[in-house]
């Protein structure tokens, strides 16, 4: 989950597996695979930097699990 804030400034908590695109129009627009939008206050790059940031947390978490049980050489 990665942490955004709506147009109004509330803040909100969206699952980044379930983002398909993200637009500029002026304002950003996120569509899920669900094909439902959300209009947030963050810019573009401010999205995708917060996606990356949870990609990498997920991908480090995995590696040491891995690690911890034995299954990673």
């Amino acid at each position: 989950m990665i942490k955004l804030a709506r147009i109004n400034g509330n803040p909100f908590y969206l699952n980044a597996e379930l983002i398909e695109q993200i637009e500029s129009s002026p304002d950003t627009v996120i569509t899920l695979h669900t094909g439902k939008t959300v209009m947030v206050a963050n810019s573009i790059q401010q999205v995708i930097h917060k996606i990356v940031c949870y990609k990498r947390r997920i991908h480090t978490h995995r590696i040491r699990r891995k690690k911890a049980s034995g299954t990673v050489a």
